[in-house]
């Protein structure tokens, strides 16, 4: 049963995040101060000790930005590199003449998909929004219309499947089969990202109108149309190093010894940061002095495409400090109990905890390896547990409506120039979609 503070912590949350939605939305408060404001008036609400407050909001930010910050920066340079050397025309050229104009959405679906598959949200993301700008200019298209499938193959695939490194935390602690999860994974996450990407796209992008102008899109599409465009594969095996170099450091273990010189150094080359950076550098090359950019030319470009995402990095910081306040003033807490005494089958609570500590904290990672703890035990003493459905359940609960307190609803709302109430139609439905669906079609494998 759960007690009255808790409810209180839940209903204090609820209007946290209402009143959040309203400064930004109708009074056009500026959203980092209102990000500000409201934990801190959440903090004063939830009676958290006045010590504690700032030094809590300042943690979130500070671990957030930690990671965020530098993908979004390297990120950012290595699409500027696409952009300016022509290798963006030259993947979105490739892609409308295979795909068709008619059936962008499905191409944009299957590249976040692959891409996605070893990479954090936040890096498949940087990676690939650049084609999403370039194919919407060459188009004519809404970015809608193409960046909403391409962010939902990326979100499948970081909450349902291996080797996708919050999947795995979730399959290591339910101790499921990897391949098994693949395989399911599989059967849930394509018709999922269907369902979310194209399927979803059709019926809301009549309904979302972006302003003409995107700060961010210009600095990968304002600019002279190279003539000499890089080949297609050259491109494409610059952009997936990052990704190869990541998918190589999640299986050191398995093709190396652990703990040996080689080891290491394949675990340092696959962290995001390390392979971006490997990424970034190989580009300077490839896009830009094999290209007959000048040294100088190069610098100017990795500089100049960093100043529009300093409110990026701000916002999704301040995300993370929210995310920190919820978490340390007991709300987080009291969802773990309610999700744990709500008397469900197995796989509905794993979802169910999944998805309160998403709402709560923002961060699907955190959400999946909570989630998968607190259930895991559970699991252990009850007959016929599929972990491997388990593990499915716990990621689709974990990537449910996005919100005000999630990196990735700053990113997506930035990058695509779109407004909170317009976020959240797009992206937050977008995401509780792949959650429902994923729920369901796990409910269904478990029948058969």
């Amino acid at each position: 049963m759960i007690d009255h503070h808790s409810i209180f912590l839940l209903a204090a949350a609820a209007a946290s995040v209402v009143a959040l939605i309203a400064l930004i939305a109708v009074f056009k408060l500026n959203p980092f101060i209102t990000l500000l404001l409201c934990s801190l008036g959440l903090a004063i609400a939830t009676d958290m000790p006045m010590s504690m407050i700032v030094k809590s909001f300042e943690t979130g930010v500070g671990g957030t930005l930690g990671h965020i910050a530098i993908v979004v920066g390297l990120g950012t340079m290595l699409g500027k590199m696409m952009a300016e050397s022509g290798g963006a025309d030259r993947i979105a050229l490739t892609l409308i003449r295979i795909a068709g104009e008619k059936h962008l959405p499905w191409a944009m679906v299957a590249i976040g998909f692959l891409v996605g598959l070893p990479v954090f949200f936040e890096v498949g993301f940087v990676l690939l929004v650049p084609i999403a700008f370039t194919v919407a200019r060459r188009t004519n298209s809404s970015l809608i219309r193409v960046g909403l499938p391409m962010v939902a193959g990326l979100s499948v695939v970081h909450g349902l499947m291996p080797p996708h490194p919050a999947a795995m935390l979730a399959v290591t602690t339910y101790g499921a089969d990897v391949g098994r999860t693949i395989f399911y994974g599989l059967i849930v996450g394509i018709p999922a990202a269907i369902l979310a990407g194209p399927l979803f796209t059709k019926i809301i992008e009549p309904h979302v109108h972006l302003p003409a102008e995107n700060p961010i899109a210009e600095q990968f599409t304002d600019r002279e149309e190279r003539q000499d465009m890089p080949g297609f594969w050259v491109v494409v095996m610059t952009i997936l190093l990052p990704v190869f170099l990541m998918l190589i450091g999640s299986w050191a273990d398995a093709l190396t010894t652990p703990r040996t010189p080689l080891n290491n150094v394949l675990h340092l080359l696959g962290n995001a940061d390390i392979s971006l950076a490997v990424g970034v550098l190989v580009s300077f090359v490839v896009l830009g002095k094999m290209r007959g950019f000048s040294k100088e030319q190069i610098l100017r470009f990795s500089n100049e495409c960093l100043a529009p995402t300093a409110s990026i990095t701000l916002l999704v910081g301040a995300g993370g400090g929210f995310g920190r306040i919820l978490q340390d003033s007991g709300v987080s807490q009291a969802i773990v109990s309610y999700s744990v005494n709500a008397h469900v089958p197995l796989l509905v609570l794993a979802w169910l905890a999944a998805a309160m500590i998403r709402l709560a904290t923002g961060s699907a990672t955190v959400a999946m390896t909570t989630a998968a703890g607190i259930v895991a035990p559970i699991a252990a003493h009850t007959a016929g547990a599929r972990p491997e459905l388990l593990a499915l359940a716990t990621g689709a609960g974990s990537l449910v409506f996005s919100h005000v307190n999630d990196g990735g609803f700053w990113l997506v709302k930035e990058y695509f120039n779109m407004s909170v109430p317009e976020t959240m139609k797009t992206w937050s439905i977008l995401e509780t979609i792949i959650s429902v669906a994923g729920l369901l079609f796990t409910l269904g494998l478990s029948l058969a």
